[in-house]
This record gives C-alpha cells, sequence and structure tokens, in this order.
C-alpha cells in the first residue's frame, strides 16, 4: 500500500488520485453459479481458501460478512521470504500478495460459494497488478489454493466465466497452490471495522460490503467475525 497513505491523508482534502469502487468493471449481470464445487467434507471441520484481490483491509471486511465464515486474516501468500513483513511486502520485492486467509464451515457456506462473492463484490478480477487506486504485483487477483480440488474448482470457474464473457475483458486472476500464509500486523487486521470513516474505507471497501449484503443477501451478516474476538489482533 505504497500510495495508500497518501491517498488516506489527501482523501481529507481532495479526491483526486482515488478510484471508488465502482470504477472498476464489474459484471453487467450477476455471475453464473459454478458448475463445479469442493466436496463439503464433515461439517465439523473447517475449511481454508485464500483469496488476494488489493488492499487486503476490503477483502477481509467483505469476507467477515459471509455467513459461515469463521474467520478472515489479512496476511501475505505467494511470496518468496519467509515471515515476511509489511514494509518488505510493500516494496513489491518478496512476491508477495497481500491476501485473506479465509476459515469457512462448508455445511453453511461452500468454496464455488466464496468464489462467487470473490469475482462478483470483492474486486476487479480483470485488473492486473493493480486493484483501484493500488498498483505493484503485491496487489495481484490471486487465489491460493489449498487442495488439489480448490485449484480445479477455481481454474474451472475463470474458464467459465471466461467463456460466458462475464467481463468485458479476461479475467488475469493466477491461480496455484499455497506454499505459506504469514498473518499481517495487528494493526491491518479488522481495519475496515475500527476506521470505518477512514476516506480510503469509504471510497473503496466500505461500498464492497454493501455490495455483499445487495447481492448475496441470503449471505449476508450483519456483525462482521473480528481477529479480536478470536483471540487474533490486539
Amino acid at each position: 500500500m505504497s500510495v495508500r497513505g497518501a491517498l488516506v491523508l489527501l482523501s481529507f482534502v481532495l479526491l483526486a488520485g482515488c478510484e471508488p469502487a465502482g470504477a472498476v468493471e464489474s459484471p453487467a449481470t450477476a455471475l453464473p453459479k459454478p458448475r463445479v464445487d469442493v466436496a463439503p467434507g464433515s461439517a465439523d471441520e473447517l475449511q481454508t481458501a485464500v483469496f488476494a484481490g488489493g488492499c487486503f483491509w476490503g477483502v477481509q471486511a467483505v469476507f467477515q460478512h459471509v455467513r459461515g465464515v469463521q474467520s478472515a486474516i489479512s496476511g501475505y501468500a505467494g511470496g518468496t521470504r519467509k515471515g515476511p513483513s509489511y514494509e518488505a511486502v510493500s516494496s513489491g520485492a518478496t512476491g508477495h500478495a497481500e491476501s485473506v486467509e479465509v476459515k469457512f464451515n462448508p455445511a453453511h457456506v461452500s468454496y464455488a460459494t466464496l468464489l462467487t462473492v470473490f469475482f462478483s463484490v470483492v474486486h476487479d478480477p480483470t485488473q492486473l497488478n493493480r486493484q483501484g487506486p493500488d498498483h505493484g504485483t503485491q496487489y495481484r487477483s490471486a487465489i491460493f489454493a489449498t487442495s488439489a480440488d480448490q485449484k480445479r474448482v477455481a481454474d474451472a470457474y475463470i474458464a467459465q466465466l471466461d467463456s460466458a464473457k462475464a467481463f468485458k475483458t479476461p479475467i488475469v486472476t493466477q491461480v496455484s497452490m499455497l506454499d505459506a500464509f504469514y498473518p499481517a500486523e495487528a494493526y491491518h487486521q479488522d481495519y475496515a471495522t475500527v476506521h470505518p470513516n477512514n476516506p480510503y474505507i469509504v471510497i473503496n471497501d466500505a461500498p464492497k460490503v454493501v455490495h455483499l449484503q445487495q447481492q448475496f443477501a441470503d449471505l449476508y451478516q450483519s456483525e462482521p467475525v473480528l481477529t479480536r474476538s478470536k483471540g487474533g489482533a490486539s
């Protein structure tokens, strides 16, 4: 978020340089449901998914409001350095993407449903190495699969969306197997909830949660699942 801090300061006076969430490409109609899904497994066993779609503040905020999600933690994935810091990732030198680890109950929400939310309201999957006002490979669109089945389903859904021309331009989301996920620093966790009046959140991230409520009313839960309530960030 090398430009994010500057944008936050500038936004108090001038919104120039900020690109509202509504300005990115969104599907013209509701996305089709994925034709395939991961086997639900035991309802007593949580599954894990990892998504990257720009600034992790907004990605985390959306998934925290999805019914069936037990936790959503901001962090880093897809890079080469172990235990990366925010400053290192922001430089773009480590290869990591700002990501969110989502633990969910498959009895209440499926992996394919999370994919639909990811492509519908979390971000614009047609933007290469950027998202809204944030630029760099650390803001790339990516799915880090935690199983071969997840990768198969994610690849199939991207092919399905491209074939249906759900977006005007091709999807650039990268799909790979997760090597490691590193939680971000405590001050990044629950950021959208803790700082709802931050201009960056108001402009770029709060609309995503509104779109979730509008497009996925049956999935939306008004109270977010926070890391603080799970004994995470403090």
